[in-house]
């Protein structure tokens, strides 16, 4: 006789990180299949991308998948796009159009980690970086 199959649903926060990792790339990728894409998740960094989604159309971009809010000097001229979710919301921008525009209005080409570690990120979307996202936020209904 088969067990009876019961659903819980999980705590992201009791998740490690390769569970989180691919806790969110099963819901982003649910998220562009809206917009007609289809995502194909990638076993190690491919120029700098965890996965590929491929556009009805054709079109493919090379996504990186963050916690939150990043920029990397090793991402840079790379075509890469990078994905991340804050709160219930889900932001999908061109690396470096939007790493521009963040180094012309805010301070972070003077912090230590960006000079030393050639990368920051953001723990939290101020007023202005918000504004500076909203172009990027892929809705989710």
């Amino acid at each position: 006789m088969a067990k009876k199959t019961t659903f819980e649903r999980i705590a992201y926060e009791a998740l490690n990180a390769r569970q989180k990792e691919s806790f969110n790339f099963q819901k982003i990728s649910a998220v562009l299949a809206d917009y007609g894409y289809t995502t194909i998740r990638l076993s190690d960094d491919w120029n700098g991308a965890d996965f590929l989604a491929q556009h009805l159309s054709g079109e493919t971009l090379k996504i990186q998948l963050k916690g939150r809010l990043s920029f990397y000097e090793k991402y840079r001229h790379k075509e890469l796009w990078v994905c991340f979710r804050q709160n219930q919301d889900w932001y999908l921008y061109r690396h470096d159009e939007l790493l521009e525009k963040v180094l012309e209005q805010t301070n972070i080409a003077n912090s230590a980690s960006w000079m030393q570690e050639g990368g920051y990120t953001f723990p939290g979307l101020t007023v202005q970086l918000q504004a500076m996202l909203a172009p990027y936020l892929l809705s989710n209904s």
